[in-house]
C-alpha cells in the first residue's frame, strides 16, 4: 500500500474509471478539446474524463442530449477523417404515451453534428420525422460546468477552491467560476430557438413535427468572453467550413502505398497531427495529447517534430521558434528554470496560476535543451533556411552554455538532473515516472541521475552545432564543440557500457554507479550516433532480444529486470515514438533486419485500435496468435509522438535522408517489410526543387527506387 501513497502525486494519473470498457470521441482545436461517449455526450458519473475543456479546465462536466426523458438509441457515431466535427446518428426508442399508444423506434431520425472553434463548441441537432402524423415530442439538454483543473480530473484532491455562480438569459445561459487565482471562467451557452424551459442545469424544447419533415436546432457553448456573433446556420456552416480548410494536411510530401491498410494509418495519423496543432503566435506547435497533455511540451513537440521534419519541416521552425521564446533566461528553483534551459511544459489552468502544481513555465527536463539544438541543427540541414537559423543561433548558444554551466551537476562531464523543489519532478528525462529509472534489483536510483539517452542527446548537440557554426564561418566555434563531443563520446563509452549485458547502463545514479538494467533508452544512444558500430551491433541484439522485444514492439523495461512490470507506465510498457526512434537508431548502423520487425509490429498494433490511432503507450505483454495488443488504462489518445512514429519509421525503413546543401535525396539501404510491397512518395521538396519517387519491393527482399517526376535541379542517389 505504501507504494500506491507514494507515486499518487500531480505527475501521476489516477485511473478511476474504466477508460478503455467504451470508446471515446475526441475533439481538439486551439486551447480546447472534448472527450465524448460514444453518445457524444459527456456523462455526469463514472465519466472519468470526460467533458469539454478550455485552457486546461473542464469547463463543461455533464452535456447529455434526450428525446423525452429517455436517452435515444444510439445508431452510429463517426469522427470526420480530418477530425474536424463528430457526427452521432440516433433515433427514438419505442415511447409510450399515457393514453397506451406507442411511438415505435425508428420514427425520428436525429442527426447531431459536433465541433470546436476558436474557443467555442458547437452543435446542431437535426431530427427527421419518418411517420405519416405530425408527432409532438420533447426534446433537452442537460448540462453542468464542474470547473476542474485537468489535475483534478488526474486525480489530485485541491484543500480549497473558487465560487461558481449562474447567469440566466431568455435564450442563453452562462455558468461562470470565480478562481482562486482570480480568473472567471465561464461556459456560455446559446440557443437558436427560445427553450419552453431554461435553468441552470437544463434547457427543454416542446415540438411538433411535420411528417416527413426535418427540424433543425442550434447551440454553442462559448469559454471565452468576447461578445460571440448570433447563432445561425450561416454562421454554423461558415465556422465549420473554416475548421475542414484549417486542418487540410499541409502542401508537404504525400505518401502512397500498394496497402491500403498502412495508407489508412498514415492518413490517420496525418490528420491527428493537424488537429493536435494550435497556431500560436510564433507557429505551429503540435500539443503532446488529449486529455492530460493537451498544451505546449518541449520535450513532445521537438520529438514530433523530428519525427515528421522530412515531411513537414514547417512543423519544426514553429516548434523552435516558440521554444526559443520560451527559453529560461534566469535562475527560478520553484521551476526549476535556469538560463538558457528549454521548456518542459507550459499551464494555463487555476492550479498552475496558483501555482498548487509548478507548471505554469516549468523546465524540469534534462533532455529538451539538447533536443533543441538537436533539431536545429536537423531543420538547417534538411531546409537551408539561413534566415531562421541565424535568428536561433544566439539561443543554440545560450542552450550550450545551459548545457555546461547548469546541466552537469557534478562536474562530471554528464548532463545529470535533479530537481529543485519537492513539487518538480523526481525524473526528468522523457521516462518521467516516479519509479522509472532503477537497478536490476528493483531499487530506484537516487539523483542527481545522468540518463545515457542525454548524454547521446549531448553529443548529436554538439556535432550539430558546430555544423551550424562552420556554415557561418564560426571556425573557432565549430572546432571547439566538435573537440567537446569527442570528448564526451569517448567519457560516455566508458562509463556507461556494459560488456557483460552487451548494451548501455539506463543510467548513473549519484553515487555514478550504473543502472545495470536492459531498457529501451539505448536505442535513443544509437539514433545519435555516439556509440561505435561494434557497440551498436551488440546493443541492437539487446533490444530485439525476447527481454525486450514482445513482438509488438520494444519494452521500456527488461522482462527479467526487478520493476518490470507489462501494465506500468515506463516499466515494461511500450510506446511507439520510442520504437520510432529506436528503428532510426537502428537504421543509422545498417540493422535493417530489425527496422521492418519494429516497423510491422507498429503496423500491426495500428490494425487492432480504434481507428488505427495508436495510443500513447500500450502494455508490454508478450504477442500471443490471434490476438491484439493489450491497452494501457489511463494512455493519452491522440498523442502527437504516437501519431508522428508512422513517418519516422518509414523513413529508417527507406534509409531517406532529405539535405539542402546540396540538394539531394538519398536513400541508404532502403527496405521494406513484405507488408508493403511499393511505396510512392510525391513532393519530396528540397531546396525548392521536387521530385516523385517510387520504391519496390522485389521477392528477393531487394528494394529498387525510380525517378518518376523531378521538378527543378536535386540529386536522388541510393547506397546500398
Amino acid at each position: 500500500m505504501s507504494d500506491i501513497i507514494r507515486f499518487k502525486g500531480h505527475a501521476y494519473v489516477l485511473a478511476t474509471s474504466p477508460r478503455l470498457a467504451t470508446r471515446t470521441l475526441t475533439l481538439k482545436e486551439g486551447d480546447s478539446f472534448a472527450v465524448l461517449d460514444r453518445y457524444g455526450d459527456t456523462a455526469p458519473i463514472g465519466g472519468g474524463e470526460q467533458g469539454i475543456y478550455h485552457k486546461g479546465t473542464r469547463v463543461l462536466s455533464h452535456h447529455e442530449f434526450r428525446l423525452g426523458r429517455q436517452r435515444p438509441l444510439l445508431l452510429s457515431s463517426t469522427v470526420h477523417e480530418r477530425n474536424a466535427l463528430i457526427a452521432v446518428d440516433q433515433t427514438n426508442p419505442d415511447i409510450e404515451s399515457e393514453d397506451g399508444d406507442i411511438l415505435p423506434r425508428g420514427s425520428i431520425h436525429i442527426l447531431r453534428t459536433m465541433f470546436l472553434y476558436q474557443g467555442a463548441f458547437y452543435c446542431r441537432t437535426c431530427l427527421h420525422n419518418y411517420a405519416d402524423q405530425r408527432l409532438d415530442c420533447e426534446i433537452s439538454l442537460i448540462f453542468d460546468a464542474d470547473f476542474a483543473d485537468v489535475f483534478e480530473v488526474r486525480g489530485m484532491i485541491r484543500q480549497a477552491r473558487g465560487q461558481r455562480r449562474a447567469e440566466l438569459g431568455e435564450r442563453s445561459v452562462a455558468l461562470l467560476y470565480d478562481g482562486l487565482d482570480g480568473v472567471t471562467r465561464q461556459a456560455r451557452l446559446d440557443f437558436s430557438e427560445t427553450p419552453q424551459e431554461l435553468d441552470m442545469s437544463s434547457a427543454r424544447f416542446a415540438l411538433s413535427l411535420a411528417p416527413r419533415q426535418p427540424f433543425q436546432m442550434l447551440h454553442r457553448a462559448s469559454f471565452e468572453f468576447d461578445q460571440p456573433p448570433s447563432l445561425t446556420a450561416a454562421l454554423f456552416e461558415s465556422r465549420q467550413a473554416a475548421l475542414v480548410a484549417q486542418l487540410q494536411a499541409p502542401d508537404a510530401c504525400r505518401i502512397v502505398t500498394a496497402n491500403d491498410q498502412f495508407n489508412h494509418w498514415l492518413a490517420r495519423s496525418s490528420a491527428d497531427l493537424a488537429m493536435l496543432t494550435s497556431h500560436l503566435p510564433d507557429g505551429p506547435y503540435p500539443y503532446a495529447g488529449v486529455p492530460w497533455f493537451s498544451t505546449v511540451f518541449g520535450r513532445d513537440g521537438l520529438i514530433t517534430a523530428l519525427e515528421v521534419l522530412w515531411v513537414d519541416p514547417g512543423l519544426a521552425k514553429g516548434v523552435l521558434a516558440t521554444l526559443a521564446a520560451c527559453q529560461a533566461v534566469a535562475e527560478d528553483p520553484v521551476r526549476d528554470a535556469e538560463p538558457g534551459k528549454i521548456l518542459h511544459e507550459s499551464r494555463q489552468g487555476e492550479m498552475a496560476n496558483t501555482g498548487e502544481v509548478p507548471y505554469s513555465r516549468y523546465y524540469g527536463s534534462a533532455d529538451a535543451t539538447p533536443l533543441f539544438i538537436m533539431l536545429a541543427a536537423a531543420y538547417g540541414e534538411r531546409t537551408g533556411d539561413d534566415d531562421f537559423l541565424r535568428f536561433l543561433w544566439p539561443h543554440v548558444e545560450r542552450a550550450l552554455d545551459w548545457i555546461d554551466r547548469y546541466g552537469d551537476v557534478d562536474g562530471d562531464g554528464f548532463v545529470e538532473y535533479t530537481r529543485k523543489r519537492p513539487q518538480g519532478l523526481v525524473n526528468q528525462g522523457w521516462k518521467d515516472s516516479e519509479d522509472s529509472i532503477s537497478h536490476a534489483d528493483g531499487r530506484l536510483a537516487g539523483g542527481p541521475i545522468a540518463l545515457c539517452e542525454v548524454q547521446a542527446y549531448v553529443y548529436a548537440a554538439k556535432r550539430g552545432a558546430a555544423q551550424i557554426a562552420k556554415h557561418f564561418g564560426f571556425k573557432e566555434r565549430s572546432r571547439q564543440l566538435e573537440e567537446q563531443a569527442e570528448t564526451l563520446r569517448k567519457r560516455f563509452e566508458a562509463a556507461f557500457w556494459l560488456n557483460d549485458l552487451g548494451t548501455y547502463a539506463l543510467a548513473l545514479d549519484g553515487h555514478k554507479r550504473p543502472c545495470r538494467v536492459h531498457s529501451s533508452n539505448p536505442g535513443h544512444v544509437l539514433y545519435c550516433g555516439i556509440s561505435s558500430h561494434e557497440r551498436a551491433k551488440r546493443t541492437a541484439h539487446s533490444l530485439m532480444s525476447e527481454e525486450l522485444f514482445s513482438g509488438w514492439g520494444v519494452r521500456t523495461l527488461g522482462a527479467a529486470e526487478g520493476r518490470f512490470n507489462p501494465m506500468s507506465y515506463h516499466n515494461g510498457s511500450i510506446w511507439p515514438h520510442d520504437n520510432a526512434v529506436i528503428a532510426a537508431g537502428l537504421a543509422n548502423y545498417g540493422q535493417t533486419d530489425q527496422v521492418q520487425r519494429i516497423l510491422a509490429a507498429m503496423f500491426d498494433a495500428a490494425q487492432f485500435v480504434d481507428l488505427q490511432r495508436l495510443p500513447e503507450l500500450f502494455c508490454g505483454f508478450s504477442r500471443q496468435s490471434g490476438q491484439g495488443p493489450t491497452l494501457y488504462p489511463v494512455a493519452c489518445i491522440p498523442q502527437a509522438w504516437a501519431s508522428g512514429a508512422v513517418f519516422m519509421l518509414l523513413q529508417a525503413s527507406l534509409g531517406l535522408s532529405l539535405q539542402a546543401r546540396p540538394a539531394s535525396i538519398v536513400f541508404d539501404r532502403p527496405c521494406l517489410p513484405p507488408s508493403l510491397p511499393q511505396v510512392e512518395l510525391h513532393g519530396l521538396t528540397v531546396s525548392g526543387a521536387t521530385a516523385n519517387v517510387r520504391l519496390i519491393r522485389h521477392p528477393s527482399g531487394n528494394v529498387t527506387v525510380d525517378v518518376m517526376e523531378r521538378h527543378g535541379y536535386v540529386e536522388v542517389r541510393v547506397l546500398m
